[in-house]
């Protein structure tokens, strides 16, 4: 069975390998990106509690995770044989982005707030379906179009740099250039998981990626970003934390669940994160929002929700194709 992507036939997942990466995940992607990204959500919290420099804090989140990872990837490995060697290239290429990303938004978590600095991030929501449009000539649906002007609008005023004093972060001009920076990063990384899950093979690849972040935080750490080989214990605890919920929980489910669903339904899925982020920023760190911050909360919500809704409509194949 093979399912079109951009004018081309991919194969889709053989039975085995659904089964090694866990019946309930393939079969409800939806579902399964959900609860990936209500995981990965807390990590902004975490991370603030843990009070460590950016480079500190991506190394150990990642370095932390490395042992359960290689754990699951070993079993699978083992179960289908291990993928092949040309794909490593792709796994690299998505850690170094993604280490990327996690650097420029931990940096703007104290500038410009830990749920607001991940609502920012997700402008993925549009630079995600744009790659897949562009590199696999997957259909963007015209409400996306329509609707992006609005959310555009959101996410700067979501930033708080319309308003004097407005903001919950330290220095929301240099948050929002960072987290921006980052929402790059993190697009590309999107894209490039979704593209490493299509031939199966999952855990494996996403170990490969974690492990490439982990390496490429160390280095940008101890040469930008500031690296602490021991930051106390309490630090390590939430870091472990962060491991545990957003890199072996939460990525992993993503990675999962990214290439059976359309690019920009899971883009919308994934715009639970700062949702969740929001919540806890508001609930753990005393975090308050000012109402224009919420109003541009809202219209990012309500346009990707927009654009969720019209996208299978549109290309007419969004609800038969099982990706991101």
């Amino acid at each position: 069975m093979s399912r079109p992507i951009g004018g081309r036939q991919v194969s889709a997942t053989a039975p085995g390998k659904d089964e090694a990466d866990g019946r309930w995940v393939t079969r409800y992607p939806v579902w399964s990106m959900a609860i990936g990204a209500l995981s990965v959500s807390g990590s902004a919290v975490l991370l603030d509690l843990a009070r460590t420099s950016p480079g500190t804090a991506s190394f150990y989140r990642c370095a932390l995770a490395l042992p359960a990872l290689l754990a699951l990837a070993a079993a699978e490995r083992r179960r289908v044989g291990a993928f092949p060697r040309h794909r490593y290239g792709l796994a690299v290429s998505a850690g170094a982005l993604f280490a990327g990303d996690m650097l420029l938004w931990t940096q703007a978590i104290g500038e410009v707030g830990a749920g607001l600095s991940t609502v920012l991030v997700n402008v993925q929501v549009v630079m995600v379906p744009l790659l897949a449009r562009a590199v696999d000539r997957e259909p963007v649906p015209r409400r996306f179009l329509w609707w992006l002007p609005v959310l555009l609008v959101g996410a700067v005023c979501t930033s708080g740099v319309l308003e004097q004093g407005g903001t919950v972060g330290a220095d929301p001009l240099r948050g929002t250039v960072h987290a921006v920076l980052a929402a790059v990063c993190y697009s590309g990384f999107l894209y490039l998981l979704r593209r490493g899950g299509h031939t199966g093979q999952v855990r494996q690849v996403y170990t490969a990626v974690v492990a490439s972040a982990a390496v490429v935080s160390l280095a940008a750490g101890l040469l930008w970003y500031g690296f602490d080989p021991a930051p106390g214990w309490r630090a390590l605890g939430w870091l472990l934390a962060v491991a545990a919920c957003s890199q072996v929980v939460g990525w992993l489910l993503v990675a999962t669940a990214s290439p059976r669903l359309a690019s920009h339904v899971g883009a919308v899925l994934l715009l639970l994160t700062p949702v969740g982020a929001v919540v806890l920023g508001a609930v753990v760190l005393g975090e308050r929002p000012t109402p224009l911050q919420l109003a541009g909360c809202g219209l990012i919500l309500v346009s990707a929700y927009a654009m969720g809704r019209g996208g299978t409509s549109d290309d007419g194949q969004g609800g038969s194709r099982r990706r991101r």
